[in-house]
């Protein structure tokens, strides 16, 4: 049973998670030889105010 987390930057719609969670599915079913049901997909939306790259805090940017 394959469980991917993904931590991305917090603003994505709905819509873009819903596409992005086929997108892991469809490839995992097809390049690992999972089954749908067996994929599960979860989001962590970070605030920019919890991200530092480079010592820069996300949000200074």
């Amino acid at each position: 049973m394959p469980v991917v987390n993904i931590q991305l930057l917090e603003g994505r719609s709905v819509e873009q998670k819903a596409k992005i969670a086929k997108a892991v599915t469809d490839i995992l079913v097809e390049i690992g030889g999972a089954r749908p049901e067996a994929v599960t997909v979860i989001f962590s939306d970070i605030k920019k105010s919890d991200l530092a790259v480079g010592g820069k805090l996300a949000s200074e940017k």
